[in-house]
């Protein structure tokens, strides 16, 4: 029988969500009476919430009065976009070894990815998005760059990535590229995969950054 999630996990789960679609924006005071009001949890789950958003960066809490949503500075949006190309491009190329079944797994994601953009659904969109390079980057064998790549995949949501993909010309450029990069994976020019990666994640930041400026 399904339960319901853990109070604590509730608590993460609906602070992080509004820090990423940028409900809760940088600068903001949280307290924990209107966290526990607003999920229907007492105060004690909403610390052990917050202690989990401070660990990733989201969050900074300060003693008698909440937890302070971290704002968005330039120099994070530059660490975090070089940060994703190293991370994608070195597992891209661990995963070259596998291309035949990784574009077999990646084909759902992309199908994601079509559906979304078909009914101007951005979140889903960006979620197939994620799921799509998640997958390649988890085919290299690495849990420790897995968990990596989802920490920066989330502060890159919440430097505005999600409102992206709601422009139809932006999303038929970010369908093309990553139906270019599983096709890549059927053929045998590594240099060519690699540089397709490397080429989307590129892409991918001067977009955020033009969207920041």
């Amino acid at each position: 029988m399904d339960t319901a999630p853990p109070a604590a996990e509730r608590v993460y789960a609906h602070v992080k969500h509004a820090i990423l679609d940028r409900t809760l924006p940088g600068g903001q005071l949280l307290t924990e009476g209107e966290i526990a009001e607003q999920v229907g949890v007492s105060r004690t789950p909403v610390r052990e919430g917050l202690l989990r958003l401070e660990a990733e960066g989201l969050v900074q809490l300060i003693p008698k009065r909440g937890a302070l949503v971290v704002p968005v500075s330039p120099t994070e949006v530059e660490d975090v976009l070089e940060a994703r190309e190293l991370v994608e491009v070195h597992t891209a190329r661990r995963a070259w070894a596998g291309r035949a079944a990784l574009a077999d797994r990646l084909a759902p994601h992309l199908l994601a990815m079509r559906r979304a953009a078909a009914a101007d659904d951005t979140w889903q969109f960006a979620a197939a998005d994620r799921a799509f390079h998640a997958e390649v980057v988890r085919a290299a064998g690495n849990d420790v760059l897995s968990g990596v790549y989802d920490s920066l995949r989330d502060r890159q949501m919440r430097m505005g990535v999600a409102n992206l993909a709601g422009a139809p010309d932006r999303t038929a450029t970010a369908l093309a590229d990553h139906e270019a990069l599983r096709e890549a994976l059927r053929g045998d020019d590594e240099d060519r995969w690699l540089d397709l990666v490397r080429d989307h994640v590129r892409r991918a930041g001067d977009r955020l950054r033009a969207v920041r400026a």
